[in-house]
Parts: structure tokens; sequence; C-alpha cells
């Protein structure tokens, strides 16, 4: 055996092409030493994890020791035998990777979690090399952007930034699908890399009808320079309004409240005083609390009555089901704008500001709204029933976005008093063209609230990267959202890509996944792990 004591020098006749580094110990009989890297030699043929520890531990030995013997010994044996033939162990690699990857992508386990579940169970490949280096490789080969083979698309693109540990990611999404058309890693998010990502799907036959952003400078700038008076820009209108406004919205309805608790504890201070001096001064002090209360009561209703109208004037149907005038729209909402900078409140003035600079792009999406209303009256469908089916769409899509319970049930409510008042036109017919008239109102995007629905999607990935997220990540994030079926809502029982193509699709997205593996590297489950 070795000692940790360094190498003595050795004589210039000696013979040392293995370059020990420690001295031999001769209480070690030559018996062990041939069993401890027979024994270690076996583990790594068959990928035994533990054994190295289990001998180190046994023989009182360091590791450094079995892999240094080892390495001597795998040398002999090269030259007596030739290079090692490792057992075919397809199958069960084929059920370490079909594990590691439902484990990472399903159950969306950190790499710490997925060893300790795959040890549990008694699966080989289970490492945490093995199942990071597997993953790794997997991820390199399916490709970050999504590839047609038989045939090109339009769609909307729906594109937005993420971060992971402050480092961008683009992201563009179909929002009709929720497909994941494109995500990438990426230094910086100026228009350059915005430019080269959308460039690269339209040179994989994915073609935009027009874009929905933010007012990030990067994704303004990169349509300007690649779309400008080719493709529409629609600013995100809940960016634009929503973002801006509720927060403000938030903040006067709770200022409201405490200046009116102010007032109620004002009041209640008068009772307890006992001299005119003290009933006078906290009588000036009660007034004053009522005063503010007032104001800022009035300031909140006065607010909250020009906020919902604007938002209001953002929907593309009256309440009746006919389509918006836009220039009418944007009237109403440039007038409301300009009351409520009469209510004096700097913080809101400033947001204000914002909206009028986006204001004459806002509305973009009522052209998109016209084209459909007039493919939709082509067909064989009474006026007044589409008229209903419209309003309804409306009403349905405000349940989605609703955050509250209350208003949500009011919104279902009217959306289907509209859904029964198109029944009486409709009939037997009213399932089929409801889906059909759904479907193509749907086209109607006005916000990326999908991207941030696909971010919800994609953090749980990122936080259980602990940084390490690199593009192989979201490949192979972006491969299992696109191919997995949705358990619930609209989109039950199908896949973003059986939406996106229109086409069946047969296989689960793990049979996917190993026909892709099997397609760009035939030898990955031949080769020893």
């Amino acid at each position: 055996m070795f000692s940790l004591v360094p190498q003595v020098p050795v004589p210039d006749n000696a013979s040392n092409i293995f370059g020990n580094k420690f001295l031999r110990r001769p209480e070690l009989a030559t018996f062990d030493r041939l069993q401890i890297v027979y024994e270690a030699y076996c583990a790594k043929i068959f990928g035994l994890w533990g054994t190295v520890t289990a001998l180190s531990k046994y023989y009182n030995v360091s590791r450094t020791f079995i892999y240094d013997t080892l390495a001597v010994f795998e040398e002999i044996v090269e030259l007596a035998l030739g290079p090692p033939v490792q057992p075919a162990d397809t199958e069960n690699k084929r059920e370490a990777v079909e594990m590691i990857a439902s484990l990472r992508l399903e159950g969306k386990c950190g790499i710490g979690s997925i060893v300790a579940i795959m040890n549990r169970i008694g699966l080989r490949f289970s490492s945490q090399g093995t199942v990071s280096t597997y993953l790794n490789h997997i991820g390199s080969l399916v490709p970050p952007e999504l590839r047609l083979e038989d045939n090109d698309l339009r769609v909307v693109f729906l594109s937005d930034e993420i971060f992971s540990g402050g480092v961008p990611i683009l992201i563009t999404v179909d929002p009709i699908s929720s497909a994941i058309l494109k995500i990438e890693l990426a230094e910086k998010r100026r228009a350059e890399e915005w430019k080269k990502h959308w460039i690269c799907l339209e040179n994989n036959g994915i073609e935009a009808i027009y874009l929905v952003t933010d007012e990030g400078s990067g994704l303004c700038a990169a349509h300007d320079e690649l779309f400008s008076g080719v493709i529409m820009r629609q600013p995100d209108t809940f960016h634009a309004v929503a973002y801006r406004l509720g927060s403000r919205l938030e903040q006067l309805e709770k200022s409201a409240y405490k200046a009116i608790t102010e007032e109620y504890n004002r009041e209640g201070k008068i009772a307890s005083a006992r001299t005119k001096a003290v009933i006078r001064k906290r009588t000036e002090l009660y007034e004053k609390a009522r005063s503010e209360a007032r104001k800022a009561v009035a300031l909140y209703d006065n607010f909250f009555y020009l906020y919902r109208c604007i938002i209001n004037e953002l929907n593309p149907f009256c309440c009746d089901g006919q389509l918006r005038n836009r220039q009418q729209a944007e009237g109403n909402i440039q007038a409301a704008l300009e009351m409520i900078e009469t209510l004096g409140n700097e913080k809101i003035n400033k947001a204000i500001d914002g909206i009028k600079n986006i204001l004459p792009n806002l509305l973009n999406y009522f052209v998109v709204a016209l084209e459909v209303r007039e493919e939709l009256e082509k067909l064989p469908i009474n006026h007044n029933a589409l008229s209903s089916l419209c309003s309804a769409w409306q009403h349905h899509k405000a349940v989605i976005k609703a955050k509250k319970a209350d208003r949500r049930k009011r919104c279902a409510d009217r959306e289907q008093r509209h859904l029964e008042f198109a029944v009486g036109y409709l009939q037997e017919d009213f399932e089929i063209i409801k889906d059909r008239v759904y479907n193509e109102l749907d086209t109607i995007v006005q916000s990326s609230a999908m991207v941030e629905c696909i971010n919800s999607v994609i953090r749980p990935y990122l936080n259980t990267s602990r940084g390490q997220v690199n593009q192989n990540t979201l490949n192979l994030i972006a491969f299992y959202h696109n191919n997995r079926r949705y358990r619930a809502g609209k989109r039950v029982k199908k896949t973003p890509m059986e939406i996106l193509t229109g086409k069946k699709q047969e296989k689960d997205w793990t049979e996917l996944l190993f026909d892709l593996i099997e397609e760009k590297d035939p030898l990955f489950f031949s080769a020893a792990a």
C-alpha cells in the first residue's frame, strides 16, 4: 500500500514508467492490492456508484491511491488484452434517460433531487455528473428555434425579455397555441440581438403577421429597423395603460381608506376632551382630517371612473357587439387622460405623459379586429347572433384577465347571457359556429400576457438551476412545453404544436425526444455511460 509521505528520489536506472506518487506500504499484501484494483475496475466498467469510496474506507486507503492504481492497471490491461468492451445496456440507459428527462421537465426537479430519487429506486446512470451531462447533451440536440418541415406559418409574434440572474433571455411566443417559437440566452437585449432573433424565425418558415411587444428600447428599435412600414407593431396595452395607471389606482384607494380612518380617529378623540381649549384644538384637527378624507375619496372616485373609461375604450367591441370606431376610441382616451391631468397628481401625470406618447399606435389591433369582423360577416351567420358572439368573446377574455372572484363571476354571467341570445338564432349549429367565431377572434392580440404565462412556466426551471442556466437547458424546456399536453383550460388534451400546425400529435413528448436523440446522435443509447 502507499502512504501520503512524498516519494523518495528514484535512482536513474530504476523503472518509473507509471509515475508512482507515494511510498509502498509492505504490510498491504499483493492480493489485497489486486482485490482493490479489480473491484474498482469492475465498478468503472459497470457504472457502480460509490464503490471507490467504499473500498477507500474498508482498506483504509486514499481515493487518490485507488484511482492512480486503477490508471496503472488499465494501461496494463489495454496493452495485454486491448481496450475494454463495455456491456450493452441500452434498455437501462433509455429507462434512466426517460426518468431524468421526466423528473427535470415534468417534475421540475433540480439535479440533486433527480439523483436522490433515482438512487432511491435503484436506477443506474444516476450520479450527479452523469445526470447533468445527459441533460446538457440532449439539450444540445434540440434547436433553439421551432423548425417546421412541411409548411410555412404566419403567426402573431409575442416578443419579450425575461431574466435569469440578470442575464436576458429573448423569447417569442405564438399567442394562439402558446408555442415557444424561439428562446435564446443573450448577452444584451439590443436591437441587433432582436433583429437576428426574428430573422432566424423567418429563415425557418415562420413569418410574423404583426408584432406585440412592450416599449423596450431594443424591441422598438429592432422593429423600426427591420419591419418599419412592412409589419405592424402593437404596443402591449397592459404595460402601456393598466401597468402604468392600475398601480396608481391601488395607491389612491389605500390613501383614501387611510384618510377615512384618520377622520374617524380624530372624531373619537373629541369626546374624551375635558377643557374648551383641548376641545377646540381636537375639533380643528378633526375638521382638517375630514377635509383631507373628502379630497382623497374624491380623487380616488374621479380617477377610478376615468381609468375605467380608458380601459373600456380598449375593448374592440361595444356592448352591443358592434366594432368600436378607432378614431372615436382614441379621442375618448385622449379626453379621459386630459381630465385625469386636471386632478393634479404629479406621479399620475408623469404616467399620463408616457401613455400619450404611445397612443398613436396603441389601438393598432383595431385594424386586425376590422379584418376579422369583415371575414366573419361573410359567413352564413345571422348578424345579431354574430354580434352576440363578439360580445360574449369579449366578456370571455375579461373572465381570463380578472383577478378577483366577484369580477370573474360577473363577466362569466355576462358572457353566458350573450351566448344564450345567440343560441336562439343558431340552434343546433351553435357550438360549431361559436368555436369558429371564438377562434377567429382570438387572432386579435393586444397584449403580451401569454409571454408572462410562459415566464411562469419557465421560472421554476430557472429557480432550480442555481444560476447555471445555459442555452441547452432553454432548448430542452421549449421542446417539452411545445410537445406536452395541457391538462386543463381551453387547450386541454392538446399540445401547443398540435394547435400551431393543425396536425394531430400521436406520440408522447418523451417518444418525440427519443426520436430526436436517435436522429441526431444514433450512438447515444448504445454508447457506454
